[in-house]
């Protein structure tokens, strides 16, 4: 096991001019990989950044995500990466509860893009503690460091001060503080030790998905997701190429498809690959090249995608933040129907099991109750959260996922459902409790619960149902203006319903008659898909 610079670094020495990192603006071989991240740690050094200490970056669409964040772990800081789809509401809940004290942000690079700046401006008064925010890109702005002086100031920084400080890194140390949905109300974060990300990495990409130095590995997953931070690192643990578009483009992507003739596909969800393999230049591309896709859906949705490219084996998995991305992952070597209807075998050291979710006892196999796991991938708790991580782990030290499924003789895992009050809107997963939290912002809402509706495109959408404050009126388009633009889109219910009194079980609202109605009214409908709503 490693830290993840001295992987890095091992990798650079040998790999030297092999392509790493292959974005639409810039091609970094794994010698310009390290030599980036040694110049941003340098910068980092610089301005006083320690060990420990909290370093974000804050990207829409920005080549150096992966050299930014492999930077701060040289410095033996914690990474933060921050998701671009926040609003203010969010972003400043997440920059305040985890301290940083640097953040790393660039300008939008086209008059659509979404203006990360802006909205940074917003809540940094409410930000005391982030002394220094840096520009990656040109920009004039005052009161954000420059690239140039940021740059300056890391010539002060020696290659042997730098050495030094990297050794005194430890694979138990927290790597990277990654927010993910629960609920509570607020993002978790959820701490990564270099070890278990390490860990992760070299089991899905060596031992279960058989990856090598001459494979080309494409996806389009958030560079701020666990699956970017995870696939990115799953690549250099082997030393091949890992391909991103940035921003996700189905026509860029498919692009990058044709020109680099990639041999591994990893989209994780069908809302990113079906766009992709739905474009009209989809028929242009080599699939001789094309051995593998990792995705996750239903039996009927991966039938679909192997059906796209005969030649390459369709894998499955079942994963989280919590355990670094994958807990189980299928091999390219099992049968279809294993491939696509379970998420395989936990990695190396992995152990998973299944519960009764009510009394803990552990159940036979094909027992439905809930997954539990542990080993070298899972994460360290929730950051300034120890109650809630307490509540989070039994006994022996499984983790408790919250979600349903079982395991079959030979010890795959197959995910059913989920029992927290969670959705996960095309991939993303969205807490139920912090919509609900903002939408009793609302002057006019008395009590809000948000549950999940079936959608065609996105699987789930959240569908909000309000009871209203005396004498206090508002309209469906008044509530989901209210959140657009302001909470991320994934997060802006679809569907908005008046109540006036509850569907109630003892004192708790029983939500599950509230997801049946609304069902039940969009398959009366006859509709499939939620309209669209665009960010403001």
């Amino acid at each position: 096991m490693k830290t993840l610079p001295q992987l890095l670094d091992e990798q650079a020495a040998v790999r030297k001019d092999h392509p790493a990192l292959v974005l639409p603006e810039k091609t970094y071989t794994y010698t310009e990989f390290r030599d980036r991240a040694n110049l941003i740690a340098k910068g980092l050094m610089a301005l006083g950044v320690n060990h420990g200490d909290r370093v974000g970056y804050f990207f829409l669409d920005c080549p150096d995500s992966l050299p930014v964040l492999y930077g701060i772990l040289k410095t033996g800081a914690i990474a933060v990466p921050v998701n671009n789809r926040f609003k203010s509401y969010e972003l400043g809940k997440v920059l305040a509860q985890c301290g940083l004290s640097v953040l790393f942000t660039s300008p939008p690079r086209s008059d659509d893009a979404t203006d990360l700046v802006k909205l940074l401006k917003e809540v940094l008064p409410e930000l005391p503690g982030l002394k220094t925010v840096i520009s990656i890109d040109p920009l004039n702005d005052e009161g954000f460091l420059s690239w140039q002086s940021f740059c300056d100031g890391a010539a002060d920084i020696s290659a042997e001060v730098l050495k030094e400080r990297q050794t005194s890194i430890n694979i138990k140390d927290t790597a990277v503080i990654k927010y993910t949905s629960g609920t509570t109300g607020a993002p978790k974060g959820a701490m990564l030790s270099h070890g278990a990300i390490f860990n992760a990495a070299e089991g899905s990409a060596a031992v279960h998905l058989k990856l090598t130095e001459s494979d080309r590995v494409w996806t389009a997953l958030p560079l701020f997701h666990i699956g970017g931070v995870a696939f990115g690192t799953a690549c250099i643990s082997v030393g091949c190429t890992f391909i991103h578009p940035g921003y996700f483009d189905p026509g860029v992507s498919v692009e990058q498809i044709i020109e680099h003739k990639i041999t591994v596909a990893m989209p994780a969800f069908e809302t990113i690959w079906l766009p992709v393999v739905d474009h009209p230049r989809w028929s242009d591309v080599d699939l001789t090249t094309l051995r593998m896709v990792e995705a996750v859906g239903t039996e009927a949705r991966l039938l679909d995608i192997q059906s796209r490219h005969p030649d390459a084996v369709v894998v499955s998995c079942f994963g989280m933040t919590e355990a670094c991305g994958f807990l189980s992952l299928a091999l390219p070597s099992d049968p279809v129907d294993t491939r696509i209807n379970t998420g395989g075998h936990p990695l190396p050291g992995m152990e998973a099991r299944i519960c009764d979710p009510e009394t803990g006892q552990v159940l036979p196999p094909g027992g439905i109750g809930e997954i539990c796991f542990k080993g070298p991938n899972t994460f360290d708790g929730y950051y300034l959260e120890p109650e809630l991580t307490a509540s989070c782990f039994d006994d022996e030290g499984y983790f408790k996922t919250g979600d349903l499924g079982h395991m079959d003789e030979d010890g795959r895992v197959t995910y059913r459902n989920r029992i927290k009050d969670m959705l996960k809107v095309g991939g993303e997963n969205v807490a139920a409790a912090e919509v609900e939290d903002y939408l009793i912002g609302h002057p006019a809402v008395l009590i809000a619960q948000v549950v999940a509706a079936p959608d065609a495109k996105y699987v789930e959408v959240p569908a909000a149902f309000l009871q209203l404050k005396p004498d206090q009126t508002t309209t469906e388009t008044e509530i989901i203006e209210f959140c657009r633009g302001n909470i991320a889109t994934f997060r802006v219910p679809r569907y908005v319903r008046f109540v006036d009194e509850w569907p109630m079980s003892g004192t708790k609202i029983k939500k599950f008659e509230l997801r049946q109605r609304i069902a039940d009214e969009i398959a009366a409908s006859g509709k499939t898909e939620a309209e669209n709503i665009r960010s403001s």
